[in-house]
Protein backbone atom coordinates (compact mmCIF):
# COMPACT_ATOMS: atom_id res chain seq x y z
CA UNK A 1 0.00 0.00 0.00
CA UNK A 2 1.24 3.42 -0.92
CA UNK A 3 2.03 5.69 2.08
CA UNK A 4 -0.31 8.43 0.84
CA UNK A 5 -3.24 5.96 0.87
CA UNK A 6 -2.39 5.07 4.47
CA UNK A 7 -2.38 8.78 5.36
CA UNK A 8 -5.82 9.19 3.80
CA UNK A 9 -7.13 6.18 5.76
CA UNK A 10 -5.70 7.64 8.97
CA UNK A 11 -7.32 10.99 8.13
CA UNK A 12 -10.69 9.31 7.56
CA UNK A 13 -10.48 7.36 10.84
CA UNK A 14 -9.46 10.47 12.77
CA UNK A 15 -12.28 12.44 11.14
CA UNK A 16 -14.83 9.81 12.18
CA UNK A 17 -13.40 9.74 15.70
CA UNK A 18 -13.70 13.55 15.85
CA UNK A 19 -17.37 13.35 14.90
CA UNK A 20 -17.93 10.93 17.77
CA UNK A 21 -15.94 12.82 20.42
CA UNK A 22 -16.11 16.53 19.40
CA UNK A 23 -12.72 17.31 20.94
CA UNK A 24 -11.36 19.48 18.07
CA UNK A 25 -7.99 17.73 18.52
CA UNK A 26 -8.76 14.67 16.42
CA UNK A 27 -10.18 16.81 13.63
CA UNK A 28 -7.00 18.84 13.52
CA UNK A 29 -4.94 15.65 13.38
CA UNK A 30 -7.19 14.43 10.55
CA UNK A 31 -6.48 17.60 8.57
CA UNK A 32 -2.75 17.16 9.19
CA UNK A 33 -2.95 13.52 8.01
CA UNK A 34 -4.84 14.66 4.91
CA UNK A 35 -2.08 17.22 4.19
CA UNK A 36 0.54 14.49 4.63
CA UNK A 37 -1.41 12.23 2.26
CA UNK A 38 -1.57 14.96 -0.37
CA UNK A 39 2.17 15.48 0.07
CA UNK A 40 2.70 11.75 -0.54
CA UNK A 41 0.42 11.82 -3.58
CA UNK A 42 2.74 14.46 -5.04
CA UNK A 43 5.54 11.92 -4.82
CA UNK A 44 7.52 13.48 -1.99
CA UNK A 45 9.44 11.11 0.31
CA UNK A 46 7.97 9.68 3.53
CA UNK A 47 10.22 11.92 5.69
CA UNK A 48 8.63 15.02 4.12
CA UNK A 49 5.15 13.51 4.62
CA UNK A 50 5.91 12.86 8.30
CA UNK A 51 7.28 16.41 8.69
CA UNK A 52 4.11 17.87 7.11
CA UNK A 53 2.00 15.78 9.50
CA UNK A 54 4.08 16.87 12.51
CA UNK A 55 4.12 20.57 11.65
CA UNK A 56 0.41 20.55 10.75
CA UNK A 57 -0.51 18.77 13.98
CA UNK A 58 1.53 21.03 16.23
CA UNK A 59 0.39 24.21 14.48
CA UNK A 60 -3.23 23.11 14.58
CA UNK A 61 -3.21 22.06 18.22
CA UNK A 62 -1.23 25.13 19.32
CA UNK A 63 -2.99 27.79 17.22
CA UNK A 64 -6.32 26.65 15.78
CA UNK A 65 -7.70 24.61 18.68
CA UNK A 66 -7.49 27.41 21.31
CA UNK A 67 -9.19 29.83 18.92
CA UNK A 68 -11.96 27.34 18.12
CA UNK A 69 -12.46 26.45 21.78
CA UNK A 70 -12.64 30.12 22.77
CA UNK A 71 -15.15 30.77 20.01
CA UNK A 72 -17.39 27.87 21.10
CA UNK A 73 -17.35 28.96 24.76
CA UNK A 74 -18.53 32.52 24.06
CA UNK A 75 -21.82 33.43 25.69
CA UNK A 76 -24.82 33.53 23.38
CA UNK A 77 -25.44 36.90 21.77
CA UNK A 78 -27.71 39.21 23.68
CA UNK A 79 -31.16 39.61 22.22
CA UNK A 80 -32.06 43.22 21.65
CA UNK A 81 -34.82 45.20 20.03
CA UNK A 82 -38.08 43.43 19.37
CA UNK A 83 -36.43 40.01 19.64
CA UNK A 84 -35.84 40.68 23.34
CA UNK A 85 -39.59 41.11 23.89
CA UNK A 86 -40.57 37.66 22.62
CA UNK A 87 -41.18 35.40 25.59
CA UNK A 88 -41.86 38.24 28.01
CA UNK A 89 -45.05 38.84 29.88
CA UNK A 90 -47.52 41.54 28.84
CA UNK A 91 -50.33 43.24 30.75
CA UNK A 92 -53.32 44.15 28.60
CA UNK A 93 -54.42 47.76 29.02
CA UNK A 94 -57.49 47.38 26.79
CA UNK A 95 -59.38 44.44 25.41
CA UNK A 96 -57.22 42.76 22.77
CA UNK A 97 -59.05 41.39 19.73
CA UNK A 98 -58.16 40.63 16.12
CA UNK A 99 -58.85 44.32 15.42
CA UNK A 100 -56.27 45.42 17.96
CA UNK A 101 -55.74 46.56 21.50
CA UNK A 102 -53.06 47.93 23.82
CA UNK A 103 -50.67 46.11 26.13
CA UNK A 104 -47.82 47.06 28.40
CA UNK A 105 -44.61 45.12 27.87
CA UNK A 106 -41.65 45.95 30.08
CA UNK A 107 -42.88 49.45 30.87
CA UNK A 108 -43.68 50.33 27.26
CA UNK A 109 -47.10 50.53 25.67
CA UNK A 110 -47.56 48.45 22.51
CA UNK A 111 -50.36 47.81 20.07
CA UNK A 112 -51.42 44.21 20.41
CA UNK A 113 -53.41 41.45 18.76
CA UNK A 114 -54.05 37.90 19.95
CA UNK A 115 -51.82 35.26 18.37
CA UNK A 116 -54.95 33.21 17.73
CA UNK A 117 -57.32 35.56 15.86
CA UNK A 118 -60.38 33.86 17.42
CA UNK A 119 -59.33 34.77 20.97
CA UNK A 120 -60.36 37.86 22.90
CA UNK A 121 -58.06 38.84 25.74
CA UNK A 122 -59.81 41.03 28.33
CA UNK A 123 -58.34 44.24 29.73
CA UNK A 124 -56.22 43.65 32.82
CA UNK A 125 -55.18 40.14 31.77
CA UNK A 126 -51.65 38.77 31.69
CA UNK A 127 -50.43 37.35 28.39
CA UNK A 128 -47.24 36.00 26.89
CA UNK A 129 -45.61 37.75 23.94
CA UNK A 130 -45.28 35.09 21.23
CA UNK A 131 -44.11 37.31 18.37
CA UNK A 132 -43.67 40.90 17.23
CA UNK A 133 -44.97 41.91 13.80
CA UNK A 134 -43.85 45.43 12.99
CA UNK A 135 -45.01 47.51 15.97
CA UNK A 136 -47.68 45.02 17.09
CA UNK A 137 -47.19 42.39 19.77
CA UNK A 138 -48.92 39.05 19.22
CA UNK A 139 -50.16 37.81 22.59
CA UNK A 140 -51.46 34.58 24.04
CA UNK A 141 -53.27 34.73 27.38
CA UNK A 142 -51.62 33.07 30.35
CA UNK A 143 -53.82 30.16 31.36
CA UNK A 144 -55.47 30.52 34.73
CA UNK A 145 -55.37 26.95 35.98
CA UNK A 146 -56.60 25.39 32.72
CA UNK A 147 -54.63 22.93 30.67
CA UNK A 148 -54.65 25.06 27.54
CA UNK A 149 -51.29 25.39 25.80
CA UNK A 150 -50.29 28.05 23.27
CA UNK A 151 -50.20 26.74 19.67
Amino acid sequence: MEPWVAWLLVAALLGIAELLTLTFALGILAVAALAAGLTGALGLPFAVQAAVFGVGSIAGIAVVRPIATRHIRQPPPLRSGTAALVGREAYTLTEVTRRGGRAQIGGEEWTARPYDPDLVIPAGATADVLAIEGATALLYPVSSGTDEEPP
